[in-house]
């Protein structure tokens, strides 16, 4: 699904901000892919973030959310730009210990608000669930959940209406299977 845009112009987005790479890296988990995904080239560069969130927000209005909310990091710009386009307000929830996200600071949601959780880049969902109990438990409603990268290959489902500016389908591989280490291409450890 796409709104204000769609996933070719999502795509171009990333590659003009020089945040979505070909080659063979090592990611995180030690797993080896041939697409590496660099959000903070995108959420350096002001109007790559802002036209992604636009999307977001295009797609979103309809929803009539009256509050945006994100994990910490990176999902703190993206909730901050979204709110900014749709004339709400924006919170963020962080870790807290024993597990889980908080809203903190003295954010507040109302009982039965409207929250349009976001976040930057999908990869199992796990922030943003921690994000949709953190609603939950103060009481709100959520409207929907929105990314600007969706990692799974569209196989995310959170119970409500979903939207991901781009959707990618990354295959990884565990180092002694890896294609491209067959082939000798150099890796690059992100």
């Amino acid at each position: 699904m796409t709104a204000g845009g769609g996933p070719k112009d999502a795509e171009r987005l990333l590659r003009d901000a020089t945040a979505m790479l070909d080659g063979h890296f090592q990611l995180t988990s030690g797993k080896h892919s041939s697409i590496y995904v660099e959000k903070f080239r995108l959420l350096e560069r002001p109007a790559q973030t802002e036209a992604l969130c636009r999307m977001i927000a295009d797609w979103a209005r309809p929803l009539s959310p009256e509050l945006v909310a994100g994990p910490t990091t990176g999902g703190i710009i993206i909730s901050y730009e979204v709110a900014r386009l749709l004339g709400v307000r924006s919170i963020f929830a962080e870790p807290v210990n024993g597990g889980g996200r908080a809203f903190q600071r003295g954010f507040t949601i109302a009982s039965g608000e409207r929250v349009l959780v976001v976040d930057d880049v999908l990869t199992t969902g796990g922030s943003v669930r921690e994000v949709l109990g953190a609603v939950r438990n103060m009481g709100g409603e959520v409207a929907a959940v929105a990314v600007l990268i969706d990692r799974t290959g569209g196989t995310a489902d959170f119970g409500v209406p979903f939207f991901a500016c781009l959707t990618l389908d990354l295959p990884s591989y565990e180092p002694v299977q890896c294609p491209l280490c067959a082939k000798n291409l150099p890796l690059k450890v992100t």
